[in-house]
């Protein structure tokens, strides 16, 4: 018991350590996505229904592996849901005989496992409904992070007159970044629900729901490790009561469920006599048949998946068949840089959330229904709550099935999210007649270029498309609340399965670059033909007093008023736009 204890205890404390190293730096000696990969649902239910087999896929193949040589051990002393579970199941103190299970409600893991391979047949992930890596990882990353990181500020926060009136520099200074994200409610609410099951049977996901556990259980029957008991059984049914999984026969102890004994050893240690050992035996145990799910059943299932998958596919937001006219796609759903197109996007996405705990500015948010149930907590990219850095690729480096694709900076600064757009009516210059630069200022790659308009007495700003890459800086910095009057679009977003993204945005006309030479020439405003600023790099710049278009400058602007002209041609426009 206690040996089980610290392998639990060791796993869980490394499933958050590399999930704290996503949070804040996303590179570490070990693959953050490790756990993720080990988990078989995710790995089987992703190449089947993105036809794809990854390296990363190596470690789930290892824990089949030993599963049918040794049984179940993963779900027993390595897989951090469960162990979770046996913690909450602690916490609640539960009175209940752990080993009186209801042997019918076996069978819904497996009906569940099946809905989801009968949906991935057809191209389409449902791994997200029920894969346990998958729900553990945003219960912590989505959920538990930011509620710490949030206290922490707070704490932070009510010792500020501590530490100010003692002049404790590195705590008067300190500051703790707590991230936001959609959805949290919904996931909170469904491991309550998790969680009081345990009232019911002990790891009551596990025994009954878990269709990752499924899929151990079936090679899990071919295990050579058994549980034995001996001739000294007083049949006293301690070790029928104890069992968290139930897979002992309470009118026959020595009869065991093998396919739902995850190895843990309990009967074992709770056996008066020491009648109980675990052997490597070649019988063929005969399973218990209220364990055992229907054939029938089973067929209905995959058919339930294959109805659901089609549903999907018929759906106003399907993505499937060849983009065109006639296709809807929400204009608000911008996708993470390097994201594959979107059908392989949604059935290689498991939906875990690394992505948006990866992202160093909060930028990246779960959706509800923007993409249909199909891509329901898909990651989106929200530049009102953060930009996108230009050389981060923290989310396909964290992406354990490379829904997103990891890229090295050079090519990820070319992999274009979408186009900003300038909403007219609602811009300082343009509408109100207001100077306003701030665009321009934080724009990383210069695609932001000021000319004079009949009419109006300041300079307005337009978006030179083959330059904009989507990073949302601008939407992000935009002095205008509620609604940014600049905004991201999917529009000319550039997703490659394969291939490099520099070489496909120069084809397609693009130029995309954090230096651009004469930047004051083609993106000053007009009054600025001696003022020169540097390129930006990295992090958006502050907005000093002496920026362009603020205090300084603002008398030459009145005097070169007209002096920039934009030049039709001076710019190629990339394949898809319009001017």
């Amino acid at each position: 018991m206690r040996f089980r204890t610290i392998i639990q205890f060791i796993s869980l404390a490394a499933f958050l350590f590399l999930l704290v190293t996503v949070a804040t730096t996303a590179v570490g000696l070990v693959s953050p996505d490790l756990y993720l990969c080990m988990d078989p649902l995710i790995v089987f239910g992703s190449a089947i229904s993105g036809r794809v087999f990854l390296v990363s896929f190596i470690p789930a193949i290892i824990v089949v592996l030993v599963t049918i040589f040794f049984g179940r051990l993963f779900c027993g002393y390595i897989c951090p849901m469960g162990i979770t579970v046996d913690c909450s199941d602690r916490l609640l103190k539960l009175k209940k005989k752990k080993g009186e299970g209801m042997p019918y409600l076996y069978r819904l893991k497996y009906y569940l496992l099946f809905i989801v391979l009968g949906s991935a047949i057809l191209g389409v992930s449902a791994v997200f409904i029920g894969s346990p890596l998958s729900l553990i990882t945003r219960f912590y990353g989505l959920v538990i992070y930011p509620v710490i990181t949030f206290l922490g500020k707070m704490g932070l926060d009510l010792i500020h007159p501590v530490v100010d009136h003692f002049e404790i520099y590195g705590l008067l200074y300190a500051d703790i970044s707590s991230p936001r994200y959609a959805t949290i409610f919904f996931v909170l609410l469904l491991f309550i629900g998790i969680f009081a099951a345990g009232k019911i049977n002990t790891r009551f996901w596990c025994r009954y729901l878990c269709p990752a556990g499924a899929m151990l259980a079936l090679f899990s029957r071919f295990s050579i490790v058994k549980r034995s008991v001996s001739d000294a059984c007083t049949k006293c049914g301690k070790c029928v009561r104890s069992c968290p999984m139930g897979a002992i026969d309470k009118n026959s102890p020595d009869n065991t469920s093998f396919k739902e004994c995850i190895g843990c050893l309990t009967c074992r240690y709770v056996c008066p006599v020491n009648a109980i050992d675990f052997n490597i035996k070649m019988l063929k145990i005969k399973d218990n048949p209220d364990f055992v799910p229907e054939r029938r059943a089973v067929l209905y299932s995959g058919v339930a998946g294959a109805v659901f998958a089609s549903a999907n596919l018929t759906g106003l937001y399907s993505v499937y068949g060849k983009p065109g006219v006639g296709s809807v796609s929400p204009k608000e759903l911008v996708r993470p840089p390097g994201s594959r197109p979107e059908d392989d996007f949604l059935a290689l996405c498991v939906r875990c959330g690394e992505c948006m705990v990866a992202c160093p500015n909060n930028a990246l948010q779960p959706v509800w229904f923007a993409r249909g149930v199909e891509g329901l907590f898909s990651p989106s990219l929200v530049p009102k709550r953060g930009a996108c850095n230009p050389d981060c690729n923290n989310c396909g480096v964290a992406c354990p099935t490379e829904a997103i694709r990891p890229l090295d900076i050079l090519d990820r600064r070319w992999a274009k999210t979408g186009t900003a757009r300038i909403m007219r009516e609602m811009c300082l210059a343009w509408e109100h007649q207001k100077r306003c630069m701030v665009c321009d200022e934080v724009c990383p790659y210069s695609a932001i270029k000021f000319r004079s308009e009949p009419g109006n007495p300041v300079p307005v700003p337009e978006v030179l498309e083959e330059r904009c890459s989507g990073c949302g800086f601008c939407e992000h910095h935009c002095p205008v609340q509620n609604q940014s009057a600049i905004y991201v679009t999917p529009m000319g977003a550039v997703r490659l399965n394969k291939g490099s993204f520099m070489d496909y945005g120069k084809s397609q006309g693009l130029n995309i670059s954090l230096e651009h030479e004469g930047k004051k020439e083609q993106s000053g405003a007009g009054g600025y033909p001696g003022e020169s600023y540097p390129s930006f790099e990295g992090g958006a710049p502050g907005f000093e007093a002496d920026s362009p278009g603020f205090e300084t400058g603002i008398d030459s602007l009145e005097q070169g008023k007209g002096e920039l002209i934009h030049e039709d041609g001076e710019y190629d426009i990339a394949p898809g736009f319009t001017e």
